[in-house]
Order: C-alpha cells, then sequence, then structure tokens
C-alpha cells in the first residue's frame, strides 16, 4: 500500500529588485515614452495625482512624459475633463482619472463627508451658530448660487449667500463657514473644483456644479463595497506587492475594510525581503522583466514616493532629510527604484541636486541631464513645495 502523498503549499516570494522593477514599469519611471500617452495616462498608471500642492500634477506627469505639458495637463483638467481634482483617501486632494472618480467618491470621499458633517453640525450647535437643518439650508443655497453663475469664486458666493460668512467662534479661534461648506458640497459630490484662480500653480479654483462640469453630468453612485474592492485592485495593479498595512494607510480605511476588499479581489499573499506578507493581484506572481538604468527628479508629494506606509526598500535611510516632522516628502532624486537624493530650485531658478550616498559615474551623469531637463521645463518659473523638508530648504536658500 503505497502511503498517502501530500502537497505543501509554498507562499511565492517577491524580492526587494523585483519591487522596484515593478515599480519602474508600473509607475511610468522606465523605458521610451509612447507618443500617444498624455496626463490621463500618467494619473491612471498612478491610480491618482497627489493634488495638495498644485505643482505636484504638472511636474509628476512632466516626469514621467519628459515634455512641457503645462498646457496639457490644463486641457485635460479643464477643457477636456478627463482628469477630476477631488478630495479622496486619507482626506487629501488627489486628480484622477474622471471615469475612476466615482470608485475614489464611493470608496474614500463619502465617508469623510459624513464624518466631516457632523464635526461641523457639533461646531455650529456649541457655537450657537444653527443646526443641522440651517446647514442643509447653507449648503441648498450655496449650491443654486453656483449653478446660477456657472462658476464662482469663495468670495462670490459668500456675496451671493451671506450666511457663508457667518463666524464660528472655536477654541483655536474664530473661522467663517465658508470653506466648510464648500468643502461638503464637494465632498458629497454636488460640485467640483474647477479653473484655478490665477496660474498652474494656485491652489484657489473656481467652483462648478458636478452636473455642469462633468461629461455625462455627475458622478454615478457605486456601492462603498464594490468601489473598494476596484480601489484595491488598482493599487495592487500599480503598487502590488504591498501589505495590508500599506493599504491601511494609503486608503485610510479601517483593518476590517482592507482585509474584505483583499478578500474580495482574491489577493494572493507573497513574502517580501525582511518577512513581511505583501499581497498581488492573482495574475501578478510572476516576475517582471529588469528595466535599463533610470533615473527622475520627481516632485514633492509625488505618488510613487507616497504609495507605501512602509518605505525603506526603495528609501533606505534618508527620510529625515527628505520629509517634514509630519511625513511630508519633499523633492526626490531616484535611480533604479531607489531614492538616492533630493533638489530644490535656487532662487536664480536653477535646479540643485544633492546626493544622499554614493553613486556611479554614469548615474551621476543621468541625475545632472535630468535636472537640465527639468530646469528647462520650468523655465524660470519657482516653484516652492507646500511642505519644506530640510534638505529642500538648504538647497533653496
Amino acid at each position: 500500500m503505497c502511503p498517502a502523498r501530500y502537497e505543501i503549499a509554498v507562499t511565492p516570494h517577491i524580492s526587494t529588485d523585483q519591487r522596484r522593477a515593478r515599480l519602474a514599469w508600473r509607475h511610468a519611471l522606465a523605458g521610451p515614452v509612447p507618443p500617444e500617452r498624455g496626463p490621463r495616462d500618467v494619473a491612471a498608471d498612478l491610480v491618482a495625482l497627489h493634488a495638495t500642492d498644485a505643482a505636484t500634477v504638472h511636474l509628476a506627469v512632466a516626469a514621467r512624459l519628459h515634455a512641457p505639458l503645462v498646457e496639457t495637463v490644463a486641457e485635460a483638467l479643464y477643457e477636456r475633463r478627463t482628469l477630476l481634482r477631488m478630495l479622496g483617501m486619507r482626506r487629501t486632494m488627489f486628480v484622477v482619472p474622471t471615469g475612476f472618480a466615482p470608485v475614489v467618491q464611493a470608496a474614500a470621499t463619502r465617508a469623510i463627508a459624513a464624518d466631516q458633517r457632523k464635526r461641523l453640525v457639533r461646531q455650529l450647535t456649541e457655537s450657537g451658530v444653527g443646526d443641522a437643518d440651517w446647514l442643509a439650508d447653507v449648503e441648498e443655497a450655496t449650491y443654486r448660487a453656483i449653478a446660477a453663475r456657472g462658476s464662482a469664486t469663495a468670495a462670490q458666493l459668500a456675496a451671493d449667500e451671506p450666511r457663508l460668512r457667518t463666524a464660528m467662534v472655536l477654541p483655536q479661534g474664530s473661522q467663517y463657514v465658508t470653506s466648510r461648506v464648500l468643502f461638503l458640497l464637494a465632498a458629497d459630490g454636488r460640485i467640483v473644483r474647477g479653473r484655478p484662480v490665477g496660474s498652474w500653480l494656485s491652489s484657489q479654483y473656481l467652483w462648478s456644479t458636478a452636473d455642469g462640469w462633468l461629461p455625462g453630468g455627475g458622478l454615478p453612485a457605486m456601492e462603498p463595497a464594490a468601489a473598494r474592492t476596484e480601489l484595491v485592485r488598482a493599487w495592487l495593479a500599480r503598487n502590488g506587492p504591498g501589505t495590508a498595512a500599506d493599504l491601511k494607510w494609503w486608503t485610510g480605511w479601517t483593518l476590517t475594510q482592507v482585509k474584505a476588499a483583499l478578500a474580495a479581489v482574491a489577493a494572493v499573499p507573497v513574502t517580501l525581503d525582511g518577512g513581511d506578507t505583501g499581497y498581488v493581484l492573482p495574475d501578478d506572481v510572476d516576475p517582471v522583466a529588469e528595466p535599463a538604468p533610470w533615473v527622475a527628479l520627481l516632485p514633492a508629494l509625488d505618488p510613487t514616493v507616497m504609495g507605501w506606509r512602509s518605505r525603506e526598500w526603495y528609501l533606505g535611510p534618508h527620510a529625515p532629510a527628505l520629509f517634514d516632522r509630519t511625513g511630508n516628502p519633499g523633492p526626490t532624486v531616484w535611480a533604479d527604484g531607489r531614492v538616492v537624493g533630493g533638489w530644490a530650485q535656487r532662487p536664480s531658478g536653477e535646479v540643485a541636486v544633492e546626493l544622499l550616498e554614493d553613486v556611479p559615474a554614469a548615474v551621476r551623469r543621468a541625475v545632472g541631464a535630468a535636472a537640465a531637463e527639468l530646469e528647462g521645463w520650468l523655465d524660470g518659473v519657482r516653484v516652492t513645495p507646500r511642505f519644506r523638508t530640510p534638505l529642500e530648504r538648504r538647497l533653496s536658500a
């Protein structure tokens, strides 16, 4: 009688070198740029472009397409409207492909709106200003004012609806409700941020109704659990392997929500160098080809730098120089999937680079060429990151 045979399941392993190769290909940092690619493709490659700092959107696209694309990005945002600026994961501003916006809205933004509305109602009540009914009435009046104008600044809306100038007395000081009401209307998906008030570096925008701005009108509703599944599918396709902790941080969800979404996409667990468990999509276990050597100068808050909570595998020991005290990254220099330095603009407009480790001469030359390309692209425009980091401050002085 033959003894029973048992198969032992072996968890696949993905090395740090493989993670860096995946990052290079999937974040569009290696290889030639197809001529048909545009800003929407870059946003899709990165799931979403960080937009807390308006300059990041343009610089992140330029780093992937190697072209002066201010006008092209503006066209995608404000003319063709294939990109949309919206609040998303971690209550952070992003630019996303318009077709993907309903996923972000249902997976992240809707819950943020509900939480912030409760908070504002509590503050209104404690300040003796009003209650939930008062807030709802002001929101409706503000929405009607935007619809009547077509597009409007916050100041114009406050003139149309004087209650927007109502002040709440809070422990941190007096605060008008204007920005809070507009925040809620936007987080509910009823209004959107349109053109900037000023240059492409401006963080002030005209407001429009979502129905009037978006092709087809408004954001189609999705069920939150289904949207979370789609968001995790997109994140794993671009950032996998990543850990559950990476996803929890990036999405701002509970660990229970993360685990449910990973199960829904049938994510495959893999071991990572160092022993952590990461996850990939079922068809993404096999290794990818190693890219040719590459370098990149990425802006502050670039999605690649902000893609994971655990960053040692690409950041190394450089966080103290390149991040501020609250965890926001400044401009970084990359070589072959690793951060090797940082950059900043001097008052003259010169792009100054500092390497934080020894690299081969070929890498130094490539970094110098990338800095010259970026300096030419900026053409004298000064970009100061919203969040200043130690190295950026020193280089820009």
